[in-house]
């Protein structure tokens, strides 16, 4: 058993729900993060299955309450701040349909959210253990995997995120501070859809196995969620 701590950012289903489940019966504290938890019925079934599970109510795009969950877990320190919420946006989102409305909606939730966790989170990572920060992006955001084209909504807030990343690996280092950039899979969640290649059981075991091990020696990194590099 451990006591190491870990923060979920959109834990009520898909992905996040799955990492919550498999990171409680391993152990550790899990602090699972949702816009309302009262009605995550699935997450609250595990809260009461998992002692050391925590349900807290995050909007990741309402900065003043993310820094007043902040302020309520000062005294904790956080190993692993995990940013997981995200949307895909418009399916139609191709040259000559992007509406920048939408595109906006989508870079607030999948590319500035996840920065503004981190500074409201710093401090507890830096008192952790593992001092880990990780976002789950998309291979989508790769440039050097771009080969379609299109998407051009989803797969912009994917880049900008991982240039987010890659940022933090440098600025954080001094403070000990490692942060990756993560590829889930085609998933069968509601994002990815029931012909996706893999489950959340598999995917989230990946994603685990590699959380659990990264530290310095990855940080600035893009990796899959078999443990591949993905080149930026």
């Amino acid at each position: 058993m451990t006591s190491r701590t870990i923060l979920i950012t959109g834990a009520n289903r898909g992905i996040g729900l799955e990492l919550v489940e498999q990171f409680s019966a391993d152990g550790w504290v899990v602090l699972a993060c949702c816009r309302s938890p009262d009605d995550a019925d699935a997450l609250r079934a595990l809260g009461k299955q998992y002692p050391t599970l925590e349900l807290h109510a995050l909007d990741v795009t309402d900065y003043d309450q993310m820094k007043a969950l902040s302020a309520e877990l000062c005294a904790r320190s956080i190993d692993i701040l995990l940013s997981n919420a995200g949307i895909y946006g418009p399916r139609g989102s191709g040259f000559g349909e992007v509406d920048p409305v939408q595109w906006r909606e989508v870079l607030e939730v999948n590319s500035i959210a996840p920065l503004m966790l981190v500074q409201a989170f710093v401090e507890q990572v830096a008192a952790s253990q593992q001092k880990l920060v990780a976002v789950v992006s998309s291979k989508m955001g790769s440039i050097a995997d771009n080969g379609s084209g299109g998407s051009y909504i989803y797969r912009s807030s994917k880049t900008m995120v991982n240039q987010v990343v890659k940022s933090l690996s440098i600025d954080l280092a001094a403070r000990g501070i490692s942060a990756i950039s993560l590829h889930p899979g085609w998933v069968r969640t509601d994002m990815g859809g029931a012909n996706a290649e893999i489950g959340t059981d598999e995917c989230a075991s990946g994603l685990k196995a590699i959380l659990q091990s990264a530290g310095p020696a990855q940080s600035g990194q893009f990796i899959e969620f078999n443990g591949d590099p993905i080149p930026w």
